[in-house]
């Protein structure tokens, strides 16, 4: 055998190593995280995980109602999405169709870096600016509301759906584009009836990215969301606090009695979490790789 053959082999045996371990190490965290949550049904009915209004884990008579958090966690994040989506494809379209190309070079890898900044950073420009702003603007008792989160959030999304949309548009043949122009249409009737249509799917990857990243949010809504376990209604619930899924394991996790009732509530918490999250993966990697093919 030629060393040539050798070292081919060598590195296909790496790689192949690198991705075994990956996905059993995915596994066995899926299999710990599932263990650990179901043992709180031993005790405590799965109906009424479900369907409790109330998360209340250190009272007398404990109660761990999903509700609250799962309601949390959905207003907060259709907040966000209301919020980068328009703003995400608009700044996608600029960079990719209408801004100079110096200026499209500059704001494109600006954009990205974005994605690189840690979220307690977020956070802490939240709690610092954005907090007493909504306060002050809505004339509410506090600005650690579900539409703060929302703003943070949504900002934090940004970065996915601007650079994913704007690859997505980009990829887009020029040929389809000369083709609408030769035809009579205008720029902006090329760019709203014929390249937005054509990377929709590319698009729509970019938005489910970003909702996945808004789920999974931790931190920084921990930190402007005021944190109150209670069913928000929608749209009034966007001017309350509200807890979501993430920020309840954070707080607790760290002060809960080991295996106990509360312990295991949490994981089965961030079991929930883990699956709504897995789908909206699958989902986005479908749409990815149907957009990938249709072109």
């Amino acid at each position: 055998m030629s060393n040539r053959y050798l070292k081919e082999k060598g590195i296909e045996s790496l790689l192949f190593a690198s991705g075994a371990v990956a996905v059993v190490a995915l596994l066995l965290l899926c299999l710990f995280l599932f263990k650990e949550g179901a043992l709180l049904f031993e005790n405590y009915p799965v109906s009424d995980f479900l369907t409790d209004r109330r998360w209340l884990p250190t009272s007398t008579n404990p109660q761990f109602g999903l509700l609250p958090l799962l309601f949390g966690s959905l207003i907060v994040t259709v907040g966000s999405i209301l919020f980068s989506v328009p703003l995400g494809i608009a700044a996608a379209i600029y960079i990719s169709e209408i801004a100079n190309p110096r200026v499209a070079n500059f704001l494109k890898p600006f954009t990205e870096l974005l994605a690189g900044i840690p979220s307690v950073v977020y956070g802490f420009f939240g709690l610092v600016i954005v907090v007493p702003m909504i306060q002050d603007t809505l004339q509410l008792p506090t600005g650690q509301t579900a539409l703060t989160g929302s703003i943070m959030l949504g900002i934090m999304a940004l970065p996915t759906i601007i650079s994913i949309s704007e690859d997505a548009i980009s990829s887009v043949p020029r040929s389809i584009k000369e083709g609408s122009l030769a035809l009579g249409s205008t720029k902006w009737q090329t760019i709203y009836k014929v390249t937005v249509p054509a990377a929709l799917s590319g698009i729509s990857a970019a938005v489910m990215l970003g909702i996945g990243r808004a789920i999974g949010e931790t931190m920084t809504v921990m930190m402007v969301t005021g944190n109150s376990a209670i069913i928000p209604g929608f749209p009034s619930g966007l001017f309350e606090s509200v807890r979501t899924m993430t920020a309840t394991i954070a707080l607790e996790m760290g002060e809960v009695p080991q295996q106990s009732d509360h312990f295991h509530a949490l994981f089965a918490v961030g079991s929930v979490l883990f699956i709504t999250t897995l789908i909206l993966n699958i989902v986005a990697s479908y749409i990815k790789r149907r957009y990938r093919f249709s072109l």
